[in-house]
């Protein structure tokens, strides 16, 4: 018998019976939506993380302080204050490999303009810092090389700050406020940000001079942190590799002694919350992909009891001349024909859901075209499955037998 009158016949037969074959197909359906949804979700979150991520600057390479030990107990990164401005000073004159540095100094800040206030963090940094994170100005100026100096109390605000104190749309630049009591002048106003992936605000912050953060607001000779960028991406780790031979070497630590300093670079982030990602995305996948697994076992479901009831139908074929072969091919084409377009249409309700999820869940989705094919593949791949054993069985029937069935 041709190919194309098994598939007519096998068309006919699923017609017969439209709401459970709809129903069959409602498992495969659920299944191949629930796993597209289900990996844009994960890549979503992914691809947001890494976004936020490319936010710390271009090349970053982040130096913090080191871990004190007590009686064997080792506590947490920080616990020691090692770094001083003066590392950051070497860095950049004496690591080749290093484009930008600036050290780092941080300070809660209680901020006040006219009536209005707002708490803050306020930064004390080197105009590399901007290079370094990728930070530009919508309006005004960087600080002068006298204003680092002489610890000029002047700042560069973020925009929610500006709007907390001054109102949306005002132009803070020339303005005063007072930082902790102390009155400063804003010299320039930050291009948004908006928040990253961890719900930081990245607007809600206040940028000074390193020296006037240190001296005028913390009174120490210690920073939070160094921030340096290297030349070119290929050239991380090397410049790693510099930075931390360099700041062994200032601090007279010996070969047997463990570094008073944590070195992180973007690199690291990303690959860290690159694994928790993948692990996530697998697992999201991996429970959506039971409900294709269901959608497989209800075709098998159905197409036996099809068997069963046609059973007649098949021996009357085999009879006038079908082979078994001929009974094979058409009971696959009905299972792959259920599989096929329950993925069709399982794809359209995968993409919907997943819109869905991005417009009200506010829920970062982002559909690839890989999740689209592996899962359409796959869902074929149960209709094949699924649908042999029923076929096989259907073959395999004596046409005698077949024909005595009530």
């Amino acid at each position: 018998m041709r190919v194309a009158n098994l598939i007519l016949v096998a068309f006919r037969s699923l017609a017969r019976n439209k709401m459970r074959t709809f129903l069959t197909m409602l498992g495969i359906i659920i299944g191949v939506g629930s796993v597209i949804a289900m990996l844009a979700i994960g890549e979503g979150s992914r691809v947001n993380i890494q976004n936020s991520i490319a936010s710390l600057g271009t090349n970053s390479i982040m130096i913090f302080p080191g871990a004190i030990s007590h009686g064997g107990v080792r506590m947490e990164a920080g616990s020691v204050q090692s770094l001083t401005k003066e590392d950051a000073q070497a860095i950049a004159q004496q690591c080749d490999l290093i484009s930008y540095v600036s050290p780092v100094v941080t300070k809660g800040a209680q901020v006040i303009a006219s009536n209005q206030n707002w708490r803050t963090l306020c930064i004390g940094v080197y105009n590399d810092y901007f290079s370094i994170r990728g930070l530009n100005l919508s309006n005004g100026r960087l600080f002068s090389a006298s204003e680092h100096r002489s610890a000029a109390k002047v700042c560069i605000i973020g925009l929610t700050v500006s709007n907390s104190l001054f109102g949306e749309g005002h132009d803070p630049v020339g303005e005063y406020m007072r930082i902790n009591t102390i009155p400063f002048r804003i010299i320039g106003l930050m291009e948004k940000k908006g928040q990253n992936t961890f719900g930081q605000d990245q607007d809600d912050v206040i940028i000074a001079p390193f020296l006037t953060v240190q001296k005028r607001m913390l009174s120490t000779t210690n920073v939070n942190q160094i921030l340096a960028s290297s030349s070119t991406a290929a050239a991380m780790d090397d410049a790693t590799d510099e930075i931390i031979q360099l700041i062994r070497s200032r601090h007279h630590l010996k070969d047997t002694d463990e570094d008073d300093f944590t070195v992180r670079t973007q690199a690291d982030i990303s690959n860290i919350f690159g694994s928790v990602s993948k692990v996530l995305t697998i697992l999201l996948a991996s429970i959506a992909s039971i409900a294709l697994l269901v959608g497989g076992i209800g075709i098998m479901n159905i197409m036996l009891v099809s068997v069963t009831e046609r059973t007649r139908e098949i021996g009357i074929r085999m009879a006038v001349g079908a082979k078994g072969r001929d009974v094979l091919i058409q009971f696959m084409i009905e299972s792959i024909f259920i599989s096929f377009l329950g993925g069709v249409l399982g794809i359209a309700f995968g993409v919907t859901a997943s819109s869905m999820v991005a417009r009200f869940g506010g829920w970062p989705v982002f559909i690839t075209p890989f999740s689209v094919v592996l899962s359409f593949v796959f869902s074929t791949a149960v209709g094949l499955f699924f649908g042999w054993y029923p076929a096989q069985k259907a073959a395999g029937l004596n046409p005698i037998e077949a024909l005595r069935y009530e």
